[in-house]
């Protein structure tokens, strides 16, 4: 009789979880805001209201016996419940779990007055844009690193199943070094296959200006460039200074403004090195703004070794956003220590619009022992599609390609949604 109750209570929690949960299905909860709460000037609850081992701030935040801005919640905080329901649905045979949960904001909050969801769940989420541009890096950044050569035709493959799932922007390749980097000295022959494919642009990555012409001759429309926040690393990837990069990208930016191509501009270590520690923002802000002024019309914020979390991603991004304009921004988080998705999140809230991800979590830092790879696409997409955020990505295509590439690498697809909605899938097919 218990087993039976363990099985059926089991089930129940299952079918929850099938799709990511959208606003109707939240509950209310007046203490939700206190999530928000992650700029230098936020309080935190005091030790005595947690049960201590908490701390007192947030970062650098104020004491919450001398904020009046939570003293006015002590009373109510940790009294109210968090009534969580338990959704399930029939699910008839034959019918596809895997299918895009995405639905417009607009709706969303509709559906927020006429089910009579709590106002404070905007509050939450006030700050999420409505559509997000996924950049797709995993032909080049998480490939790159591969010990084993990636045939030319998967990597073509790959791409084109990629553009097919809706991902507006998929990094194509690089053009540096074959001496430097074997896994893509075929840069040239994936572009020529891969140039007249329609609806997505197909950066390419290049180091200096050699790289920039080889790369226009390839026929590339668009290209990006790549600099560190932290001396060591520079020194330890690309073999020269941080400033001594910044005199080479400028000749490479202005190679580019003449044949009127876009470059993008990467900033890595933007929250650790793993040679000098933690980065100061300023430090950060200073390279973003040089890459800015150069002209870069885009700038990726590279978690590199995958270190970060909201309290550190925080001050950095303000750091940043207070020299350069947030919608020329992008974050690009490893998920090393499973932060990743929370940084997005946060990133999100505080105005950022662009992500980079990587299909199947593919990638990693060569120079970062214990590193792993990006975080997965199709993570991001499942996420942003509970969150009523527009990406224009059919998450079953895309989960398709994961599974693609990570069969002809011969590991397990690293995404978690992939896998929990590959697996559904399969139980359900055995059921019909």
């Amino acid at each position: 009789m218990l087993k039976m109750q363990w099985n059926e209570w089991v089930t129940t929690i299952m079918s929850s979880l099938e799709e990511p949960l959208a606003f109707d299905k939240l509950p209310s909860m007046n203490t939700i805001d206190r999530i928000q709460r992650f700029s230098s000037g936020a309080c935190r609850p005091r030790d005595d209201v947690l049960g201590g081992g908490m701390g007192h701030r947030w970062i650098q935040g104020r004491d919450c016996t001398t904020s009046n801005s939570c003293n006015d919640d002590d009373e109510s905080f940790g009294k109210e419940s968090f009534p969580w329901k338990r959704h399930t649905r029939k699910v008839s045979e034959g019918e596809i779990l895997l299918r895009s949960t995405s639905f417009s904001a607009r709706n969303s909050s509709k559906s927020f007055q006429e089910n009579g969801i709590s106002h404070s769940i905007n509050k939450l989420v006030r700050g999420v844009p409505k559509f997000v541009k996924i950049v797709e890096v995993g032909p080049r950044d998480g490939l790159q690193n591969e010990k084993n050569i990636v045939p030319t035709s998967v990597k073509v493959e790959l791409i084109q199943r990629l553009v097919s799932a809706g991902l507006p922007v998929v990094e194509a390749t690089s053009f540096v070094s074959p001496k430097w980097v074997p896994q893509l000295a075929d840069a040239k022959d994936v572009m020529d296959r891969v140039n007249s494919l329609d609806g997505a642009r197909l950066p390419v990555l290049t180091p200096n200006l050699k790289g920039f012409e080889a790369a226009v001759s390839a026929g590339a429309k668009e290209v990006a460039i790549f600099a560190s926040a932290s001396e060591s690393f520079s020194l330890s990837n690309i073999n020269c200074t941080i400033e001594e990069s910044l005199l080479r990208y400028r000749a490479v930016v202005t190679a580019a403004k003449e044949h009127s191509i876009p470059v993008r501009g990467y900033v890595s270590c933007v929250v650790g090195c793993p040679v000098e520690g933690a980065v100061p923002p300023s430090k950060v802000a200073h390279v973003v703004k040089e890459l800015y002024d150069m002209g870069c019309f885009e700038i990726s914020l590279g978690d590199t070794i995958g270190i970060g979390t909201p309290g550190t991603v925080v001050p950095m991004l303000e750091a940043v956003m207070a020299v350069v304009p947030p919608e020329k921004l992008a974050v690009h988080f490893h998920d090393t220590y499973g932060q990743a998705l929370a940084n997005i999140l946060v990133s999100l809230q505080m105005g950022i619009n662009i992500v980079d991800s990587s299909v199947a979590g593919l990638g990693g830092c060569p120079y970062a022992k214990g590193a792993s790879g990006n975080v997965a696409t199709e993570d991001v997409v499942y996420m942003l599609n509970g969150l009523g955020v527009q990406t224009n990505v059919d998450l079953g295509k895309l989960i398709a390609a994961g599974d693609f590439i990570s069969k002809h690498l011969g590991r397990p697809n690293g995404s978690k949604a992939a896998v929990a909605l590959n697996r559904r899938v399969t139980a359900d097919a055995s059921k019909i």
